[in-house]
């Protein structure tokens, strides 16, 4: 990685207003290369007032308000292309409810210099997740070991929302032709790169559940996934992705 290369650091937001002046300080202590791009979509709660007031004190932080709430997926999208348009190198999702811990950054960085797409794995030596129910912990370790079986995707965390891209990835990507969101989202843009043959790799992380707001989970997420893991497939088999 050269000194040089500009850092993106993509957070989506909705009623993050209680974590986001706590993370982006954060985050942008991290590496002076590091600037961020907080993607809301028309929060109640004040978030993008939040940000506004930060973004007027410091030429790193970024905000792009959508005018309503349109899920995580398309934030991302958005947020690529203006990583994009702007000659971002290395490109970062990071939650905004500090269950990413920003003093990982660098150990992305340092993966990135061999890969394509650094995932931050929960899963990776054995199960490093704090503060979910029991429940929900099962859900996602499930729901990674059936993505593995089903598309082969050689990543054992497959629904993790931190990694990092190379902006060639992205490139490589149609990103018009991304749809999905939450967990299915994160499935769709690890394999597609996989089978891009773009080099991933997986780090270990620890999983902070959050402890203000709440969790966006839904069944209709939860559905989303578990059926576009055998769309991935079917497209991939006959050549379409």
């Amino acid at each position: 990685m050269d000194s040089k290369d500009k850092i993106l650091i993509i957070v989506p937001t909705y009623n993050e207003a209680g974590n986001i002046k706590k993370i982006i300080p954060q985050i942008l202590a991290q590496n002076s290369n590091i600037e961020i791009l907080v993607v809301d979509d028309n929060s109640p709660d004040g978030t993008a007032d939040a940000v506004k007031e930060m973004e007027g004190q410091d030429h790193r932080i970024h905000l792009l308000q959508r005018p309503v709430k349109m899920g995580l997926g398309t934030a991302y999208v958005e947020g690529f292309r203006f990583a994009l348009k702007n000659e971002y190198e290395f490109v970062f999702e990071m939650d905004a409810d500090l269950s990413h811990d920003p003093k990982t950054i660098h150990l992305f960085l340092d993966a990135i210099r061999e890969s394509d797409l650094v995932v931050g794995s929960r899963y990776m030596q054995g199960v490093n997740v704090v503060n979910w129910p029991i429940r929900r912990l099962l859900l996602s370790w499930f729901a990674n070991l059936y993505t593995r079986i089903v598309t082969g995707l050689p990543i054992h965390d497959a629904t993790s929302g931190y990694k990092c891209f190379r902006r060639n990835v992205l490139e490589a990507i149609d990103l018009n032709r991304i749809h999905s969101d939450g967990y299915a989202f994160q499935i769709e843009m690890d394999f597609k790169a996989w089978k891009k043959g773009f080099r991933l790799s997986e780090i270990p992380i620890v999983f902070l559940g959050r402890n203000v707001g709440v969790s966006k989970m839904s069944p209709g997420i939860i559905r989303e996934a578990a059926w576009i893991v055998w769309k991935l497939r079917l497209l991939s088999l006959v050549g379409k992705l």
